[in-house]
Protein backbone atom coordinates (compact mmCIF):
# COMPACT_ATOMS: atom_id res chain seq x y z
CA UNK A 1 0.00 0.00 0.00
CA UNK A 2 1.14 3.41 -0.75
CA UNK A 3 1.18 6.23 1.78
CA UNK A 4 -2.70 6.98 3.23
CA UNK A 5 -4.80 9.48 0.95
CA UNK A 6 -5.96 12.48 3.02
CA UNK A 7 -9.65 12.10 3.13
CA UNK A 8 -13.18 13.30 4.08
CA UNK A 9 -16.14 11.57 5.04
CA UNK A 10 -19.60 12.95 4.97
CA UNK A 11 -23.07 12.15 5.05
CA UNK A 12 -23.90 11.30 0.99
CA UNK A 13 -26.20 14.24 -0.80
CA UNK A 14 -28.41 13.37 -3.82
CA UNK A 15 -25.66 14.81 -6.32
CA UNK A 16 -23.30 11.89 -5.13
CA UNK A 17 -25.72 9.01 -5.92
CA UNK A 18 -24.28 8.75 -10.07
CA UNK A 19 -20.95 8.28 -8.03
CA UNK A 20 -21.60 5.82 -5.49
CA UNK A 21 -23.42 3.83 -8.26
CA UNK A 22 -20.68 3.99 -10.76
CA UNK A 23 -18.27 2.66 -7.66
CA UNK A 24 -21.03 0.08 -7.06
CA UNK A 25 -20.52 -0.86 -10.69
CA UNK A 26 -17.15 -1.02 -11.21
CA UNK A 27 -16.70 -4.68 -11.00
CA UNK A 28 -17.78 -7.89 -12.43
CA UNK A 29 -20.72 -9.07 -9.73
CA UNK A 30 -21.37 -5.28 -9.96
CA UNK A 31 -21.55 -4.88 -13.15
CA UNK A 32 -24.35 -7.71 -13.26
CA UNK A 33 -26.38 -5.89 -10.93
CA UNK A 34 -26.25 -2.06 -11.46
CA UNK A 35 -27.52 0.19 -14.59
CA UNK A 36 -25.52 3.10 -15.71
CA UNK A 37 -27.47 5.46 -17.74
CA UNK A 38 -27.44 8.94 -18.66
CA UNK A 39 -29.93 9.75 -16.80
CA UNK A 40 -29.50 7.12 -13.69
CA UNK A 41 -32.76 5.30 -13.77
CA UNK A 42 -34.64 6.65 -11.00
CA UNK A 43 -34.82 4.14 -8.95
CA UNK A 44 -31.70 4.95 -7.11
CA UNK A 45 -32.73 8.25 -6.42
CA UNK A 46 -35.73 6.95 -4.75
CA UNK A 47 -33.54 4.69 -2.59
CA UNK A 48 -31.12 7.00 -1.81
CA UNK A 49 -34.56 9.39 -0.26
CA UNK A 50 -35.69 5.77 1.75
CA UNK A 51 -32.01 5.45 3.10
CA UNK A 52 -31.41 9.35 4.24
CA UNK A 53 -34.79 9.38 5.63
CA UNK A 54 -33.73 6.47 8.01
CA UNK A 55 -32.30 7.04 11.09
CA UNK A 56 -30.63 4.29 11.23
CA UNK A 57 -28.83 3.87 8.09
CA UNK A 58 -25.61 6.35 7.35
CA UNK A 59 -24.30 6.32 3.86
CA UNK A 60 -21.14 8.02 3.57
CA UNK A 61 -19.05 9.27 1.04
CA UNK A 62 -14.88 9.88 0.98
CA UNK A 63 -13.97 12.63 -0.99
CA UNK A 64 -10.16 13.87 -1.36
CA UNK A 65 -8.83 17.79 -0.86
CA UNK A 66 -10.34 19.11 -4.32
CA UNK A 67 -14.20 17.66 -3.10
CA UNK A 68 -14.24 14.64 -5.22
CA UNK A 69 -15.91 11.53 -4.00
CA UNK A 70 -13.52 8.49 -4.13
CA UNK A 71 -15.44 5.92 -2.16
CA UNK A 72 -18.31 4.69 -0.28
CA UNK A 73 -20.21 2.59 2.29
CA UNK A 74 -23.43 2.32 4.17
CA UNK A 75 -23.48 1.75 7.60
CA UNK A 76 -26.95 0.14 9.51
CA UNK A 77 -27.57 0.31 12.98
CA UNK A 78 -29.31 -3.05 13.61
CA UNK A 79 -31.45 -2.76 17.52
CA UNK A 80 -32.13 -6.37 18.78
CA UNK A 81 -33.16 -9.00 21.33
CA UNK A 82 -29.69 -11.57 21.19
CA UNK A 83 -26.86 -10.33 22.69
CA UNK A 84 -29.00 -8.94 25.69
CA UNK A 85 -30.87 -6.49 23.73
CA UNK A 86 -27.58 -5.27 22.15
CA UNK A 87 -27.38 -3.46 18.71
CA UNK A 88 -25.04 -4.37 15.77
CA UNK A 89 -23.49 -2.29 12.73
CA UNK A 90 -23.59 -3.90 9.57
CA UNK A 91 -20.94 -2.63 7.06
CA UNK A 92 -22.09 -2.73 3.45
CA UNK A 93 -21.35 -1.28 -0.32
CA UNK A 94 -17.22 -0.26 0.88
CA UNK A 95 -16.23 0.76 -2.79
CA UNK A 96 -13.08 2.86 -3.54
CA UNK A 97 -13.12 3.92 -7.06
CA UNK A 98 -10.91 2.22 -9.13
CA UNK A 99 -8.04 4.98 -9.74
CA UNK A 100 -7.55 5.90 -5.73
CA UNK A 101 -7.29 2.08 -4.85
CA UNK A 102 -4.72 1.20 -2.13
CA UNK A 103 -4.10 4.43 -0.72
CA UNK A 104 -5.94 3.42 2.29
CA UNK A 105 -9.03 4.69 1.05
CA UNK A 106 -11.00 2.10 2.22
CA UNK A 107 -9.51 1.35 5.57
CA UNK A 108 -10.03 4.85 6.35
CA UNK A 109 -13.86 4.01 5.40
CA UNK A 110 -14.15 1.23 7.77
CA UNK A 111 -12.29 2.28 10.67
CA UNK A 112 -14.61 5.37 10.83
CA UNK A 113 -17.53 2.81 10.64
CA UNK A 114 -16.87 0.82 13.31
CA UNK A 115 -15.74 4.19 15.66
CA UNK A 116 -19.64 5.39 14.74
CA UNK A 117 -20.99 1.88 15.32
CA UNK A 118 -19.35 2.02 18.67
CA UNK A 119 -20.39 5.49 19.44
CA UNK A 120 -24.09 4.43 18.36
CA UNK A 121 -23.69 1.74 21.10
CA UNK A 122 -23.68 -1.03 19.08
CA UNK A 123 -21.23 -4.14 20.46
CA UNK A 124 -21.13 -5.78 17.36
CA UNK A 125 -19.91 -4.83 13.74
CA UNK A 126 -20.08 -7.43 11.39
CA UNK A 127 -20.04 -7.04 7.47
CA UNK A 128 -20.54 -9.49 4.44
CA UNK A 129 -18.54 -9.62 1.26
CA UNK A 130 -19.10 -12.28 -1.59
CA UNK A 131 -17.07 -15.10 -1.61
CA UNK A 132 -15.30 -14.39 -4.76
CA UNK A 133 -13.98 -11.48 -3.56
CA UNK A 134 -10.49 -13.32 -1.79
CA UNK A 135 -8.75 -9.50 -1.87
CA UNK A 136 -11.39 -7.87 0.07
CA UNK A 137 -11.58 -11.10 2.47
CA UNK A 138 -7.74 -11.03 3.22
CA UNK A 139 -8.24 -6.52 3.61
CA UNK A 140 -11.02 -7.27 6.40
CA UNK A 141 -9.32 -9.89 7.91
CA UNK A 142 -6.51 -7.43 8.22
CA UNK A 143 -8.67 -4.89 9.93
CA UNK A 144 -9.47 -7.17 12.26
CA UNK A 145 -12.45 -8.97 11.53
CA UNK A 146 -12.97 -12.78 11.74
CA UNK A 147 -15.13 -15.05 9.70
CA UNK A 148 -17.77 -16.43 11.73
CA UNK A 149 -20.92 -17.12 9.91
CA UNK A 150 -21.95 -18.42 6.35
CA UNK A 151 -23.96 -15.91 4.56
CA UNK A 152 -27.07 -17.59 2.65
CA UNK A 153 -28.87 -14.92 0.31
CA UNK A 154 -32.27 -15.52 -1.90
CA UNK A 155 -32.44 -12.78 -5.03
CA UNK A 156 -35.99 -11.85 -6.15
Amino acid sequence: MTAATSISIRRARRDDVPFIVGMLADDPLGSARERIGDPLPQSYYQAFERVDRDPNLQLVVATDGAGTVVGCLQLCIMPGLSSQGASRGLIEDVRVAKHCRSRGIGEQLVRWAIAEARAKGCTLVELLTHHTRVDAQRFYERLGFARSHVGMTIRF
